[in-house]
């Protein structure tokens, strides 16, 4: 399992690192780095953990993260298929920081590309318009070398400096605790949540799973993720269900127990607090046309 303190992606060489992905599963385990982060999904749906933030992604997304922000993009595939069949396809851009120099973001010039970084260090997602542009910026990057790069980049920069058509993921609250051994431990509790959600699942299997006792499991969970681990797992469960509305045709009640939810007044309730939205209404705004 990877560690949360990667080597950086980027030689000492390079102002950036732009590279298409085209492989069964994106990168399984949560992890952060120092670098700013550009993520394209062109292939692949599944479950993306920002900071606190758990969302179901799909193709089209464009996300914008800034440095030490935790992150994860848990790949759906369909089990029946040939591993080679089942892949996830992308574009990441790395950069650092100080790529422009260390004074430019004081300047006027640098004012809204400063705030923009200050922005992504809870995460952005990009919408609308602008991610079509950003889109086709991205895929001219990866053919582009030296200098040229370098502008397709800034172009991206002040196009994201300059919209609206963006979301802020995590909440004005997060802050960053992990530690290395604390992201192999809070891998472990999501892999175990993506495979047992459907049915109830115990802190004490959580306990035992992470050598702790349910009470410092809880305590921990909480710290770490920024909500209680009963809240963590209806997200999971509710983003589920937002595929299954979508992806699958579901009614609601069906939605509601593949999703792992005991009554459908507590989906309801629990689905409208998360996705702001009835489960119809929810399906009518972004099910097929």
């Amino acid at each position: 399992m990877k560690l949360a303190l990667e080597k950086s992606p980027i030689p000492e060489s390079h102002a950036l690192v732009a590279k298409a992905l085209k492989q069964p599963l994106f990168d399984p385990n949560w992890h952060f780095h120092q670098e700013y982060q550009l993520f394209l999904v062109l292939k692949g749906r599944g479950t993306q953990f920002i900071g606190d933030s758990i969302r179901p992604y799909k193709e089209g997304e464009i996300t914008f993260t800034g440095p030490n922000l935790p992150h994860l993009w848990k790949s759906d595939f369909d089990s029946q298929l040939p591993s080679h069949k089942a892949y996830s396809e992308g574009i990441v851009v790395y950069f650092n920081g100080n790529f422009l120099g260390e004074h430019l973001l004081q300047k006027e010039e640098g004012l809204k590309l400063n705030q923009l970084f200050q922005k992504s260090l809870r995460g952005l997602l990009i919408n609308g318009d602008t991610s079509q542009e950003i889109k086709t910026l991205m895929q001219n990057l990866l053919q582009l070398e030296g200098l040229e790069r370098v502008l397709e980049l800034l172009k991206i920069l002040n196009l994201l400096s300059e919209t609206k058509e963006m979301e802020v993921l995590a909440s004005p609250g997060y802050i960053n605790s992990l530690k290395q051994g604390d992201t192999e431990r809070m891998n472990k509790v999501y892999d175990y949540v993506m495979k047992h959600f459907q049915r109830k699942i115990t802190l004490e299997e959580l306990a035992e799973l992470t050598n702790m006792t349910p009470t410092s499991f809880s305590r921990y969970f909480k710290v770490h993720a920024n909500k209680t681990f009963s809240e963590f797992v209806s997200e999971i469960r509710i983003g589920h269900a937002c595929k299954l509305l979508l992806d699958h045709n579901m009614n609601a009640s069906q939605a509601c127990y593949e999703s792992g939810f005991q009554t459908l007044s507590n989906f309801n309730k629990q689905f409208k607090a998360n996705t702001r939205r009835t489960p119809s209404a929810y399906k009518k705004e972004f099910g097929p046309r």
